[in-house]
């Protein structure tokens, strides 16, 4: 009988647990190390207005396979959504348009697609975009800001691409890499797409509309968070942050409690025969310091956005705008020139059919950009003034709430600069030479549910066949 040791209780960690019992059945036991009073992670389903209701990642990408495939693999297909035919607006050039289609996160496919978005300079900059001969990437990864601003020109990228990145990343083009951000764009063009706008236009699904982009689960993400625990049979250890990691002659020994001296008692050592991180950046850091020097030092160069959400639970019957949500610009201003301190809106109500009915109308706002707090400084009182007064500008709601709830994501969000895809191999290669070890999560290959997904799977047959070869 073999033991693993699983760090980390979030979305990666709970699915690695659970492959590895799919894999090895009753060869192994299982534990999971939880660092904090519950699982979740950056997933996060709270009672809002009486209502279930995700606070933290709301939804999936349905267009990658993995989430799809894991909610079919564990039962709860029967709970599997889509959005409703609520399309998202965006502000930008100080006011309120529908959200294009045929756009790859704000990359057009054509100058047409992005026309009401932009002045009819910015729509003409975009029209000469295929014009400007290839575009060379080289071997190693580029800034995306400054290439798409050579391309495209400012207004595209101030006015679309960041608000869209800003609600994936909690960043700006200008700080991100194309090929850790938008893979299937370089691909493209490494393919031999002579612009960005063709590399585009070949990304698009050929008939628009056939298939749904994003899913979740009625009830919240959690109901498949609670099915793999449950289906990994592992023991779950809340509050119990792993604080060493090292070498046995056996294998594993996992410390815990925090580092400084402390009244409260650590709990006993843990002895494991491999050991699955799926911790963010600086945890493994901490973690692999002395175990696999390299990799910690890369972990430790990733730089993180902390951001929150803000739910609100309105009395039934309160208007909202006939959309799905705001994306709000960075540096966007009210008619009054007045900034906005959110980033984004989703209101729930009209997103998600099951919401709908639910009773209160339920709207999320999100706030908090890399390098830029800005309201995230204040205390949750003030956090809520500032949402609520941006949603009265912006959507003219201004009922009263019967339930809020703000939940901070602290260095939640990983930024995937032009260093990532190589700090990404450091730290891939280093864990590869230490027999017993395995990473997953959000700093690896994207910071979606179906990457976390998908890192979780190829770390769990890692150990699984090192364990038993």
């Amino acid at each position: 009988m073999k033991h693993v040791a699983v760090v980390g209780g979030g979305i990666s960690g709970l699915t690695a647990a659970y492959r590895l019992r799919r894999l090895l059945g009753d060869r192994v036991t299982i534990t999971v190390f939880e660092s904090t009073a519950a699982i979740g992670g950056k997933l996060r389903t709270a009672e809002v207005g009486g209502v279930s209701y995700d606070v933290g990642a709301e939804a999936f990408l349905a267009r990658r396979p993995e989430v799809v495939a894991l909610v079919e693999e564990v039962g709860l297909a029967d709970r599997l959504v889509h959005p409703t035919k609520a399309r998202a607006k965006i502000h930008a050039g100080g006011s309120v348009q529908s959200l294009p289609p045929g756009t790859v996160m704000g990359v057009p496919a054509s100058a047409e697609s992005v026309a009401g978005v932009l002045s009819e300079d910015g729509r003409r900059a975009v029209e000469k975009e295929r014009s400007l001969g290839p575009v060379e990437l080289g071997e190693a990864d580029v800034p995306l800001g400054p290439l798409l601003r050579t391309r495209f020109g400012d207004e595209l990228v101030d006015r679309l691409v960041d608000p869209l990145l800003g609600g994936v990343y909690a960043g700006g083009a200008d700080g991100l890499g194309l090929r850790a951000t938008m893979p299937g764009l370089a691909t493209a063009i490494e393919g031999g797409a002579s612009s960005l706008t063709e590399a585009a236009s070949s990304l698009l699904p050929k008939t628009p509309g056939t298939a749904p982009v994003f899913g979740t689960l009625t009830g919240g993400l959690r109901g498949l968070l609670d099915r793999l625990l449950e289906l990994s049979g592992a023991e779950l250890r809340t509050s119990s942050t792993v604080r060493a990691l090292t070498r046995t002659p056996s294998g594993w020994r996992l410390e815990f409690g925090a580092a400084a001296p402390s009244h409260a008692p650590a709990d006993s050592p843990v002895d494991a025969d491999a050991v699955l991180l799926a911790v963010p950046a600086p945890a493994a850091r901490k973690l692999l310091d002395g175990v696999a020097p390299v990799a910690s030092t890369a972990f430790g160069e990733v730089e993180l956005a902390s951001m929150a959400v803000v739910a609100f639970a309105f009395p039934p019957g309160t208007e909202l705008p006939d959309a799905s949500g705001i994306l709000i610009g960075a540096g966007e201003r009210d008619a009054e020139g007045v900034p906005y301190a959110s980033k984004a809106f989703t209101f729930s109500s009209n997103k998600w059919a099951h919401l709908g009915d639910a009773g209160p109308v339920l709207v999320r706002g999100s706030v908090g950009r890399f390098g830029e707090p800005g309201a995230l400084n204040g205390d949750d009182d003030s956090l809520v003034a500032a949402v609520r007064a941006d949603l009265a500008r912006l959507a003219g709601v201004t009922a009263e709430p019967i339930d809020t709830l703000v939940t901070r994501w602290g260095g939640g969000l990983p930024q995937y600069g032009t260093g990532h895809l190589e700090r990404v191999n450091r730290i891939e290669t280093a864990v590869a030479e230490v027999p017993g070890l395995a990473v997953a999560g959000a700093t690896l290959h994207g910071v979606g549910l179906p990457a976390c997904v998908a890192t979780a799977d190829a770390a769990a047959r890692r150990i699984a066949e090192q364990l038993f070869v």
